[in-house]
């Protein structure tokens, strides 16, 4: 940046509209496969711990591990083995979610009063019906909230897959700092700020619908 230039060029952003759209479809779909699989992950494992509950203590570990490996170097392990791929980006941005998903689920599952869970089986439900009809409805509050704190990570994070070449916003962040250039740093920040906001506002309407006797009871 020189002196005398605008901290914002808008007509760079307006020449760029096309691209920034990409960017940003880019930015929702490393975000929704990474959440998306990490769920399905997180949901088979929370409900092996559920009816193991031993293996929490183990799991919850190993997947701390995972949530504690910066990014950065988590790639660079990756890179020799995946290459510069979406496959490598998706691996650590997925790792990222488990242990916030499994922690929610398994978390909404106990929360579930015993005397509601006594009444289920005096009904005669299986240990099927049990979990599909009353310990998940009951959790999906909490489940949700989980899902909700993993989608605003992995939209952070995704940011620094710009730096293996898998583009989102964070290729504008990355082509600011290389031009020392100011406007793309700054659209790509802005719009990752908006899209996390955008798309936890979201999760809270679908939130709201999925669980209306929450807000019957608030």
């Amino acid at each position: 940046m020189t002196p005398g230039e605008p901290l914002i060029r808008w007509d760079w952003i307006v020449r760029n509209l096309d691209v920034i759209g990409q960017r940003v479809g880019e930015h929702l779909v490393l975000t929704g496969l990474a959440v998306g699989i990490g769920f399905v992950i997180s949901f088979v494992l929370s409900i092996w711990i559920a009816r193991k509950p031993r293996l929490y203590a183990l799991v919850t570990w190993i997947t701390g591990i995972l949530y504690t490996i910066p990014s950065l170097a988590l790639f660079a392990l990756l890179i020799p083995v995946t290459g510069l791929s979406l496959l490598t980006a998706e691996i650590g941005l997925v790792g990222y979610t488990l242990l916030i998903l499994i922690r929610n689920i398994v978390g909404g599952i106990r929360s579930v009063p015993a005397d509601v869970r006594e009444a289920a089986i005096g009904m005669g439900y299986t240990e099927r019906q049990l979990l599909w009809r009353v310990e998940l409805p009951l959790a999906l509050s909490v489940i949700i909230a989980g899902v909700r704190v993993a989608t605003v990570t992995t939209i952070g994070l995704t940011t620094v897959t710009a730096l293996i070449g898998q583009g989102g916003l964070g290729y504008f962040i990355l082509e600011g700092i290389q031009r020392f250039f100011s406007t793309p740093l700054i659209v790509g920040a802005t719009l990752s700020v908006l899209l996390a906001v955008l798309v936890d506002a979201a999760l809270v309407l679908l939130q709201r619908q999925l669980t209306p006797w929450a807000r019957a009871t608030s």
